[in-house]
């Protein structure tokens, strides 16, 4: 069942966007060689709890860490340890927060010093798939309407879009109803309405869309060890339009 929300709702799944999104801020602008994968995830636990708010992701259905990071051909669900990002590396960084009772739920792909031509244009054309899909999150279309968007996007620029691993509803808890495919599915015939809150994220990879889960149970690479990135937004759709709660200058 989709759960529609009400103005007071939407005002506290707002504050709970942005803290989400200063957090990512900080984040983003600590992503350097050198840095361990550990020191991002305790960076991002201090500064959500420190907002007044809480981590969604740590113990999750079992997920031991407060940050999801994914370097290079891992998709989503990376584990955040004693790794340490290098000189050309791309990393993911998956994010969630609880706030008064209310989640958001958001993620960026962000180089590590200068990386690789194909790099950039797949942070590039990623976030575009992602602003793409979200441009069609008006009141009255359907859901395959961002989804066809955000395919066209990567497809017509040579990637392709993840298919095991989708968008999703948000609100009072993490999951919710509607599933978000970033791939057009037949008969999805889920339209949108005001007041409906939605996690789009796609996932876009250099290569095939195909992934595999690692022995640790979480993390997601892809089957041909391709790059991957992986951009997100939590977005309400109002009567003027998508809005997004989770966004960051």
């Amino acid at each position: 069942m989709i759960k529609i929300k009400n103005s007071t709702e939407l005002e506290k799944m707002k504050k709970a966007g942005a803290i989400l999104a200063r957090v990512l801020k900080l984040l983003a602008d600590a992503v350097k060689p050198g840095i361990k994968t550990s020191e991002l995830d305790a960076l991002a636990e201090r500064a959500i709890i420190t907002a007044g708010g809480r981590p969604a992701f740590k113990g999750y259905r079992g997920f031991p860490a407060s940050l999801c990071v994914s370097i290079n051909d891992e998709v989503v669900h990376g584990i955040p340890g004693p790794r340490v990002l290098k000189e050309g590396d791309i990393v993911s960084l998956d994010l969630g927060v609880v706030f008064d009772g209310y989640y958001s739920d958001a993620a960026i792909t962000v180089p590590v010093g200068n990386v690789a031509p194909l790099a950039q244009k797949l942070l590039f054309v990623c976030r575009e798939a992602l602003m793409a899909g979200i441009k069609n999150a008006w009141p009255g279309k359907h859901l395959n309407d961002v989804s066809f968007a955000i395919q066209q996007e990567a497809e017509k620029n040579g990637f392709s879009v993840v298919r095991d691993f989708v968008g999703h509803g948000i609100g009072k808890v993490l999951h919710e109803e509607p599933q978000v495919p970033n791939f057009v599915v037949p008969d999805n015939g889920v339209i949108l309405e005001e007041g409906m809150t939605l996690a789009i994220e796609p996932m876009v990879n250099t290569g095939t869309h195909l992934v595999k889960v690692q022995p640790d149970g979480w993390t997601v690479v892809t089957q041909d060890g391709g790059l991957s990135a992986h951009f997100e937004h939590t977005v309400a759709i109002t009567a003027n339009g998508p809005k997004i709660l989770t966004e960051f200058k």
